[in-house]
């Protein structure tokens, strides 16, 4: 700071080097018409040479009119194209980011989470059948989660192992956070949210087992929050790896976290 020192901890504004940006704008402006001498330059030597006014002319007026072309093309198809791609890339990492997620963090609890939903309870005689494919368990399970009631029945005993599952996986899911692809996928933030509330309202609370009916609900409801959100998210990437990577749906489909049955081990 000009004329005194800074207090410690406070922060210092400094202003931007309006030199710097002179020079950066000088010197585009001195390549411009520099561009601009040789083409009149070359022009004239041309001319000169041929003494063919009406020819340049021509040329002159035809690149012009191209340029409106180009500039089309420039602008809305290959800038389209190469946009596109880039928007693929970005959701490829953005689905390695979730796979990460559900591998490490997401799978576990939403079979935690599941167990306790009573209505999940009915889907077991259709996932216990026949399936003839990982594709057909999918179709089932997607059906089944269209339109679904989330609602969890958690007894007065088992808070206490989703506290400590979660604080477990605190530091993994704040890593993740810390990654700036995820700022082009809201839904996912919001779920990642979701769970670091729901994991900072069991934190908070010493004795998770022995709570008032009042406090229950409300955890209730934010457990409600994380398991909507973690199943849809959860069938979202289900259909991803089923159309992109089929080794990795397959193993997905046999650590089904709806199916009490499922094993990854696959037998004749």
């Amino acid at each position: 700071m000009t004329g005194r020192e800074a207090r410690p901890g406070t922060i210092v504004f400094n202003p931007p080097d309006r030199g710097e940006a002179l020079k950066f704008w000088n010197w585009k402006i001195m390549l411009g018409l520099s561009l601009l001498a040789l083409s009149v330059l070359f022009y004239l030597l041309h001319y000169m040479i041929f003494r063919d006014a009406h020819h340049i002319f021509i040329y002159l007026v035809g690149d012009v009119a191209f340029v409106f072309v180009e500039v089309m093309l420039v602008t809305l198809v290959i800038h389209g194209v190469l946009e596109q791609r880039e928007k693929k890339g970005r959701l490829e990492k953005i689905n390695m980011v979730i796979g990460a997620f559900y591998s490490e963090v997401g799978t576990r609890l939403l079979e935690m989470m599941s167990t306790r939903d009573p209505a999940v309870e009915g889907w077991q005689r259709d996932l216990a059948a026949e399936i003839e494919s990982p594709e057909k368990e999918y179709t089932i399970i997607a059906g089944r989660l269209k339109g679904h009631d989330f609602d969890l029945d958690i007894g007065k005993s088992e808070w206490r192992g989703l506290k400590e599952f979660l604080e477990d996986k605190r530091e993994f899911m704040l890593r993740l956070l810390e990654n700036p692809n995820l700022l082009e996928h809201e839904s996912f933030t919001d779920l990642l949210w979701a769970v670091f509330h729901l994991t900072d309202e069991l934190g908070f609370r010493k004795n998770p087992d022995d709570l008032p009916d009042a406090d229950r609900r409300h955890l209730r409801g934010d457990a409600n929050r994380v398991y909507g959100r973690l199943a849809r998210h959860w069938l979202q990437y289900m259909r991803h790896l089923k159309g992109s990577y089929p080794y990795l749906f397959s193993l997905a489909m046999r650590t089904n976290p709806f199916n009490r049955a499922s094993s990854p081990i696959l037998r004749d």
